[in-house]
């Protein structure tokens, strides 16, 4: 199936008896930032506080049709992601982003061609001092992702899954 072949309204009337903890919704603070809307793969996942330099490590390397999960503790005093950024992951085959913090240049963003979900826009660019963590389990806004999970996003929310939904 591809990307577009689902609904996240349906995926929760799928799965509203899930008490499990393999099906979760993240809460609907994150907006669209990007040009696509829908989107799902398999998730990959940074850890990253004020400092994009793991993003952009992870933008720039194969993204395989992978969405890239990044928990930015919920901080919107700096982007994570911008324009160059979003290039990146689009010509590597990210199939998203999905940021826990904040994001700028709009319309680089949208001119892009991927999706991409943050809180808020902020256009004080991020530090860059090395830090942050890759591929290891996160929280987003409370909700746990961890990596190899699959993540749906569309207009009208974003879904987590242990397995593929579809």
């Amino acid at each position: 199936m591809t990307s577009t072949a689902f609904a996240t309204c349906d995926l929760c009337d799928a799965h509203e008896k899930d008490t499990s903890g393999a099906f979760r919704v993240l809460p609907p603070v994150f907006r669209d930032f990007g040009a696509v809307g829908r989107f799902c793969g398999p998730v990959a996942t940074v850890r990253a506080i004020e400092d994009n330099s793991r993003i952009r490590e992870a933008v720039n390397s194969p993204g395989e049709g992978r969405v890239l999960v990044v928990e930015g503790g919920g901080s919107v005093r700096r982007a994570l992601v911008g324009g160059n950024l979003a290039v990146a992951a689009a010509k590597n085959g990210w199939a998203g982003i999905v940021v826990d913090g904040a994001v700028r240049d709009l319309a680089e963003l949208t001119a892009a061609g991927i999706g991409v979900k943050a809180l808020a826009l902020m256009p004080m660019r991020s530090v860059k001092r090395g830090e942050g963590q890759c591929d290891i389990p996160v929280e987003m806004q409370g909700v746990p992702v961890r990596p190899g999970d699959w993540l749906y996003a569309d207009e009208d929310g974003i879904v987590v899954s242990a397995t593929s939904l579809l």
